[in-house]
């Protein structure tokens, strides 16, 4: 697998060390949010988005799993000429919340130059990741803390907009 980027495995570095900051900024704007709050991260998420090349580090594929839910299992399953019951078993297990993730990390579909052979059919939880563009943005800014020390754009976005929101 090709490693991080050294710029992005910077990033990834801030935001451990920046990790207390990170979570005070973003527990004082869910307190306080700005009508405004999704539009805030959707424009900082495009602009991120304009610089970010995900297979440049892939590092979601290399260390978290996304949820599978029926539909994602379905679609992969018909993809790769499974049953559904036969790809739960060679590829997924339940977690502690009862859902379906992978078995392993790094991701079984995720190839050595960083791309994913099943992208077309991917989970909808990788097709949202970082989920920094969302709706109702407010819902999910404790996983945004968590997903700025996994990704390097997530990390990027949110400083922008915390950055924003004080001038």
């Amino acid at each position: 697998m090709r490693p991080i980027a050294p710029e992005y495995k910077r990033l990834l570095d801030a935001a451990k060390s920046e990790k207390r900051t990170i979570r005070k900024g973003l527990k004082r704007l869910k307190q306080r949010p700005p009508k405004d709050l999704d539009k805030v991260f959707s424009r900082a998420h495009e602009e991120v988005f304009e610089e970010v090349d995900c297979l440049d580090c892939a590092n979601c594929c290399k260390t978290t799993s996304p949820i599978f839910r029926d539909k994602d299992i379905d679609r992969l399953s018909v993809h790769l000429g499974l049953r559904p019951a036969a790809f739960i078993e060679r590829f997924l297990r339940m977690d502690s919340d009862s859902d379906y993730v992978l078995l392993q990390s790094p991701c079984a579909f995720l190839q050595e130059d960083n791309t994913c052979s099943v992208y077309e059919y991917r989970p909808k939880a990788c097709r949202e990741y970082p989920h920094t563009d969302r709706r109702k943005m407010i819902q999910i800014l404790d996983l945004t803390a968590k997903n700025t020390e996994i990704c390097p754009a997530a990390y990027r976005v949110v400083k922008e907009v915390l950055g924003s929101m004080r001038g």
